[in-house]
């Protein structure tokens, strides 16, 4: 199973890459929101995918029990998914204000509405 993570973190990316490429504001921020979760993934396999203890060291012990699984590549996850989950309710609403403002999501379209028309 180990083996084909690598895989399954190589086609999240590339997804990714494909929805961040578009140019509709949705995919765009879904694009991101995959990276997000494909780096997620990448740190946790990064940081030892073991089925043996935790690294608290017992009353009778000097040092934790090989294998150990690494306490702060998890503690950075769960820090990052929070954030996470902030940042996409965050677009979610950023997304329908947009929508409601200017009646579409597609960049392209949008493309006009910085132009300041002059009123003498």
């Amino acid at each position: 199973m180990e083996f084909l993570l690598p895989f399954l973190i190589g086609i999240l990316f590339s997804a990714s890459l494909y929805l961040i490429l578009h140019r509709h504001f949705f995919k765009l921020i879904l694009g991101l929101i995959l990276f997000s979760l494909a780096t997620n993934l990448f740190l946790f396999v990064i940081g030892r995918l073991t089925r043996g203890g935790s690294a608290i060291i017992g009353q009778d012990e000097n040092v934790a029990v090989e294998p150990f699984a690494d306490p702060v590549p998890q503690a950075l996850l769960l820090t990052a998914i929070v954030i996470g989950f902030g940042i996409q309710s965050f677009t979610i609403v950023l997304i329908k204000r947009v929508y409601q403002s200017f009646g579409t999501t597609d960049l392209d379209d949008m493309n006009t509405t910085d132009q300041i028309e002059e009123h003498h």
